[in-house]
């Protein structure tokens, strides 16, 4: 049994992107990140070299709480890749962060995959360190 929540041989993530690199450093760190423009003070997620608001190209990242509260869920059961045959059911959250203008990003929510998962209740980010990149996990809290 893997001590990771997901399996080997998933794909990798290009950790040495420019446009994402900031986040893949600060979560290997155990810290959140996320754009705020420094234009209108909006905050995105996904990252984008462009403010989704006023278009500035003036971003920043800032290091935001690892909480949030569950917006939505999935529980898919059949895989989406061939390294999780067999390791279906398993939940993906939609997490809404307050500290960072509510926006949203999808995890994984740890713990039993059969579990009820209530909209609304409060998630922290678990950090799940591999060799060469960190994935942000929820659990509830």
């Amino acid at each position: 049994m893997s001590e990771f929540y997901l399996p080997e041989g998933l794909p990798t993530p290009n950790t040495a992107d420019p446009l994402t690199a900031p986040y893949w450093e600060a979560v290997r760190d155990g810290r959140l990140r996320i754009q705020k423009c420094r234009g209108c003070g909006a905050w995105q997620w996904g990252p984008e070299w462009i403010c989704h608001r006023c278009h500035s190209f003036d971003l920043a990242w800032e290091d935001v709480a690892g909480r949030g509260r569950i917006y939505s869920y999935q529980r898919p059961h059949h895989p989406v890749h061939p390294a999780l045959n067999g390791r279906g059911p398993y939940i993906a959250v939609l997490v809404e962060l307050p500290d960072a203008g509510n926006v949203r990003m999808v995890g994984n929510l740890l713990g039993d995959a059969k579990q009820e998962v209530p909209i609304g209740a409060a998630v922290e980010a678990v950090f799940e360190h591999h060799a060469q990149f960190t994935l942000v996990q929820w659990k509830l809290s």
